[in-house]
């Protein structure tokens, strides 16, 4: 959809009448947890109306899917700026669509820049319970005010009604406001969690370039790059490619179109498919390196963004590492290569050093079990118990 177009357009009317509960998710790694928490929210509640800006995944789960943002997902202050009409365009749609259709509770999932700018709108139109109105605001999957903007908390105290968090560390972020805040348990570490991979010394290794298009299109062709020096090293090495939606698939083949010599050794598989079996990875940041990580698979990770969001990256976030595993260990499990210091030796150093050593897979195994505790906290938190409980 264009710019003009989208401007222009509403969103769909709800199916059932008024909604009891709007989800609004703006990444795929929110639309896949959004989703299971949807899944057990109705298993509680099936009578629940539930619709969502968020992806295909919330709707499977059984969300009427008012526009799908995952398929819109960016990083980076430049390329926001660059798009800034055509956000601006959902954003007040979304708002036009909550005024009128007053659901009465909104779970927020991440994607702080665009939803806490729309808690803060909806106070100020006294839509929100803060703002003196009806509809009752949860969030769940926190902003990362422990890396970055930690003042914000403040600000989200003031505008919503409660938090659920992923890591058992973050209650203590929000323990000098008075927004109620729980640790919900994180997705993961779920009895009912099937993994997305398994380490199997003799499998393919896996690339993992991410889920936004714009990211991709700079990390997946370092990501070959690497594999190919690798595989001059061990020639009958074989790639796994994982990618999240059809658009992601369509860029992907584009960029394989100037690595032919890489074509019969790649497979594109869509996510979704459990225990698929890996010897070592070479990824982006985000999720799946998570999902990595708590399945023993040694490898490293890379990140390059616009050189400008990565300098205004450097002077505001404070963090040692971007991975999640790398974060809660406190050590880098994962190896990071960022933007200039990623390049294809490095990266087919690190990957050769994650098949052929028994160092790194024995410390990949041990890290799992560590990371699971980490995870779990002797917890049998719920995140869908928590949100019944603002319904």
């Amino acid at each position: 959809m264009t710019d003009a177009a989208l401007v222009t357009t509403n969103f769909p009317e709800p199916v059932d009448g008024r909604p009891d509960l709007l989800i609004i998710a703006g990444e795929h790694s929110g639309d896949e947890h959004a989703a299971v928490l949807l899944a057990d929210l109705r298993r509680m509640h099936p009578e629940l109306k539930v619709a969502c800006l968020g992806g295909v995944e919330l709707q499977a789960a059984g969300a009427q899917l008012l526009y799908d943002l995952t398929a819109v997902s960016i990083v980076g202050f430049v390329e926001v700026v660059r798009h800034y009409r055509f956000f601006k365009g959902i954003f007040e749609r979304t708002l036009d669509w909550i005024e009128r259709y007053q659901p009465r509770h909104i779970c927020f999932v991440d994607y702080p820049g665009f939803n806490l700018r729309l808690a803060e709108q909806l106070a100020a139109r006294g839509l929100s319970k803060k703002g003196g109105g009806a509809i009752g605001l949860s969030y769940y999957v926190s902003p990362q005010v422990w890396a970055w903007k930690a003042k914000r908390r403040f600000k989200m105290a003031a505008l919503l009604d409660r938090l659920g968090v992923l890591f058992p560390f973050e209650v203590a972020c929000f323990a000098d406001t008075d927004l109620p805040t729980e640790f919900v348990g994180h997705p993961f570490v779920r009895a009912s969690w099937r993994p997305p991979f398994r380490y199997e010394a003799a499998a393919p290794v896996l690339l993992l370039p991410g889920s936004r298009s714009a990211a991709v299109g700079r990390i997946f062709p370092l990501l070959l790059a690497g594999f190919r020096q690798a595989k001059q090293a061990r020639p009958d090495l074989k790639a796994t490619v994982v990618y999240p939606s059809a658009p992601i698939r369509a860029l992907l083949e584009t960029i394989l179109q100037d690595h032919a010599d890489l074509a019969a050794s790649i497979e594109l598989i869509r996510n979704g498919r459990e225990n698929l079996s890996a010897s070592a990875v070479l990824m982006s940041s985000g999720t799946m390196s998570l999902a990595c990580a708590l399945s023993a698979i040694p490898g490293a990770i890379t990140y390059r963004l616009n050189p400008m969001s990565y300098w205004l990256g450097r002077v505001l976030i404070k963090v040692k590492y971007i991975g999640i595993a790398n974060l809660l260990l406190d050590r880098p499990l994962h190896p990071e290569f960022i933007q200039g210091a990623a390049s294809s030796g490095k990266l087919s150093e690190q990957l050769l050093r994650a098949l052929q050593s028994r160092e790194a897979q024995e410390e990949a195994a041990a890290s799992a079990a560590e990371l699971r505790e980490l995870l779990h906290a002797g917890s049998d938190a719920s995140a869908a118990k928590w949100l019944a409980k603002g319904l």
